[in-house]
């Protein structure tokens, strides 16, 4: 879809299906939507698993060929997907000219170079040096972001940014919540999202009642169902990424429903949600992102799921706290306890498809940065552990990590669980 000029954010989900499959059959690909050229996917889309780009493993070469015999060359690159949406170009003569590329900006040497110098308001290398420029302008994360994104554009274009954002992932908790059916694959995974939410509202309803108390044996335990929701959220964003429809990178793909059930989370059951709140949320949770990015990882391929459903824990926790009202020590504690325990989380997808244990996971993910947050709430901010000590053991334990748990479905559940 890209090749026909396509982008991430304006193509629609049900046409990207048709398309896909008009392409197999007429094997013509409208290259830029312009030029019509010969497509045959089996013969021109080659994925060849057992080799590796520098660099990352997420690697793509497209060549351009003279003619179909494909004799010579004409022109090649190399680019790489290294999570959450971003990709870098590589040249495949000069491997260390290698550079940010994000959706939509224009890839030239030239262009990039301006970018480097186009610096905002306040630069900083690390979560320590962050926490201390915070601190020295009496500001909160979401504050110190929004001044940054404000070298760039308005705040009401931020804020409306922000807002579409959000919407989107709302749209896909509702479509998660409303759409039943079995997951694309040979796995044969119904979608368990709608049930799990009428259960949890009809538990809710019943609440106290002898046979409903049979039915929840925890439910003595607690006052509401209100971290059961968190479950029904996530894995409803989940289900929709693992059946091809639209959802946020949050930081990724396979990590994108443990940010908006958080965010659904703090709107629906806090009485002050605001608008205002759910943008201190998605600014706090970037920033946050944006350091495990840095300094670390936020690709499964390359670090395991620690640096997807972890590094999305982390950034909840943290947007989390600081939406709550938390102090600058205790939002970096939300967001280290949220990585901490999930160091040396694996990424063993069950036959390659990002169901199980991935759905699953993000619910998992989403309950452990409200935890977090309630953790560091409790305390005083005071921590042992700072966050980039545990940014740097994430990376760290990543190149410790074997191949096989990195994103291959060769090692883990991948192969102990059997698929017929």
């Amino acid at each position: 879809m890209g090749l026909e000029g396509e982008t991430p954010e304006g193509i629609q989900p049900d046409h990207m299906k048709r398309r896909y499959k008009q392409i197999g059959q007429q094997r013509k690909l409208k290259l830029c939507n312009e030029k019509e050229i010969d497509f045959v996917p089996i013969k021109h889309l080659l994925w060849k698993k057992d080799e590796f780009l520098p660099y990352h493993p997420n690697g793509l070469v497209f060549q351009a060929f003279a003619d179909t015999a494909q004799q010579k060359v004409l022109s090649r690159q190399d680019w790489y997907s290294i999570g959450g949406g971003f990709v870098t170009r590589g040249n495949p003569e000069q491997h260390n000219a290698f550079r940010w590329v994000e959706d939509g900006q224009d890839a030239s040497e030239e262009a990039l170079t301006q970018l480097d110098a186009d610096e905002p308001r306040f630069v900083y290398k690390n979560a320590e040096e962050l926490f201390r420029i915070a601190r020295a302008h009496g500001m909160r994360i979401s504050d110190l972001t929004m001044e940054n994104e404000k070298h760039w554009r308005s705040e009401e274009e931020i804020r409306a940014g922000l807002m579409k954002i959000w919407n989107v992932m709302n749209t896909c908790i509702e479509n998660g919540l409303n759409t039943r059916g079995v997951l694309p694959g040979t796995l044969n995974i119904s979608r368990r999202a709608p049930v799990l939410y009428q259960r949890i509202q009809q538990m809710e309803k019943t609440k106290g009642d002898e046979d409903a108390m049979k039915k929840d044996p925890l439910q003595g335990f607690r006052d509401s169902h209100h971290d059961d929701y968190l479950y029904a959220f996530a894995i409803a964003v989940n289900e929709e990424n693992a059946n091809g429809g639209k959802v946020v990178t949050a930081p990724t793909n396979g990590a994108a429903g443990i940010i908006p059930a958080v965010i659904r989370y703090y709107t629906q059951f806090h009485r002050d949600a605001s608008e205002d709140g759910i943008c201190r949320m998605l600014l706090t949770a970037g920033c946050i992102g944006m350091l495990y990015k840095r300094c670390a990882s936020i690709s499964a391929a390359e670090v395991g799921c620690q640096g997807e459903v972890g590094v999305a824990a982390s950034m909840s926790a943290a947007a989390l706290t600081e939406v709550m009202g938390g102090t600058l020590d205790q939002v970096e504690n939300a967001a280290e306890i949220g990585m901490e325990h999930s160091l040396g989380l694996t990424c063993d997808p069950i036959g390659g498809y990002v169901q199980i244990p991935c759905i699953e996971r993000n619910a998992i993910g989403a309950a452990k940065a409200v935890a977090s947050t309630r953790l560091a709430l409790f305390g005083d901010g005071k921590h042992r552990v700072s966050l980039d000590s545990v940014i740097e053991t994430m990376r760290q334990t990543g190149a410790d990590m074997s191949h096989k748990y990195k994103e291959t479905s060769l090692a883990g559940l991948a192969v102990n669980v059997t698929l017929c």
